[in-house]
């Protein structure tokens, strides 16, 4: 006996619209979760653009092998923050990646060079935006310098406090602070550390706090120690206004004749805070001494 077919055969599911299905599932779901924070609470939907521009962090790079290891880890600090971000490390000096490779590896489409720098000076004012314009398959937006910001003042004051600084310290009327930087012949990066001086002076409860430099401006170290304990203050820290160790940082704190901080590091306001740069650089609600881009960017956020 032969059987005969149903009026209304039923079709059967073909196997690839099962994946097709798990694929709709799972990208659904890594969507959700780009959208909570480590802690638990939801990040607002425009800071996770759908085709954010790169974020390519520029360091100036050291022969300290720490260097790198702290830049890589503040990395991560970001990437915890906006998992769904495309950020890529690249270096002025000393270390690879060097920025050029790091840019020709991005290929087509938009990126945002932000400064692991912390005030204005030579490398933000000329280096990065000629590498920016040498990169003609990117359109891309030069950020500007870290410094000054209250994120950075934070992070110092931290840094202080986990090295021995105690609030009642800053009562003594021989108490005082060094905010130890790497220089520039540029005058405008010595008017950024003495804007973040005088923060963190403010954040110290009045303390006075005077800004040195390691090479290309004055005073040194050793001459704003002395300077200080000629006016009396002879119980002095040294606050590291550094992003990474390296040689100049090292120098720096080996003058201390008290506390001296590390530097800021991976600290969580460091990665805040590059965000934030970056962020500025893509909306233009970056400060008037903000650097110039080159050339204009479409933003997609």
């Amino acid at each position: 006996m032969t059987e005969t077919a149903p009026e209304h055969p039923r079709e059967s599911l073909p196997l690839d619209s099962t994946a097709q299905l798990l694929t709709r599932i799972t990208a659904q779901l890594g969507t959700q979760l780009s959208l909570v924070s480590p802690n638990g609470t939801r990040r607002p939907m425009h800071r996770i653009p759908r085709s954010a521009p790169t974020l390519v962090a520029v360091a100036h790079g050291s022969r300290d092998p720490q260097a790198l290891r702290t830049v890589l880890e503040l990395l991560d600090r970001v990437r915890e923050l906006r998992p769904a971000l495309d950020v890529r490390l690249g270096h002025i000096e000393l270390n690879e990646p060097l920025l050029p490779d790091t840019l020709d590896g991005i290929g087509r489409g938009d990126a945002v060079l932000v400064p692991l720098l912390l005030g204005r000076g030579h490398h933000v004012r000329h280096d990065l935006p000629l590498a920016a314009a040498a990169a003609g398959h990117l359109r891309t937006r030069v950020a500007a310098p870290l410094g000054p910001h209250p994120l950075l003042v934070e992070a110092l004051y931290e840094r202080l406090a986990e090295a021995g600084w105690r609030d009642e310290d800053g009562t003594s009327r021989d108490a005082a602070v060094v905010l130890a930087a790497a220089g520039s012949r540029d005058p405008d990066s010595d008017v950024d550390a003495r804007r973040t001086a005088a923060m963190l002076s403010d954040r110290l409860g009045g303390v006075p706090v005077v800004p040195a430099y390691a090479s290309a401006a004055t005073p040194d170290v050793p001459t704003a120690l002395r300077a200080l304990a000629a006016r009396g203050r002879h119980r002095v820290a040294l606050a590291s206004y550094f992003t990474a160790p390296g040689r100049f940082a090292t120098v720096s704190a080996a003058a201390a004749p008290g506390v001296a901080a590390a530097p800021l590091g991976a600290h969580p306001a460091m990665a805040r805070l590059l965000l934030h740069r970056y962020d500025q650089a893509l909306t233009g609600t970056a400060s008037a001494h903000a650097p110039l881009a080159h050339p204009p960017l479409l933003a997609t956020a």
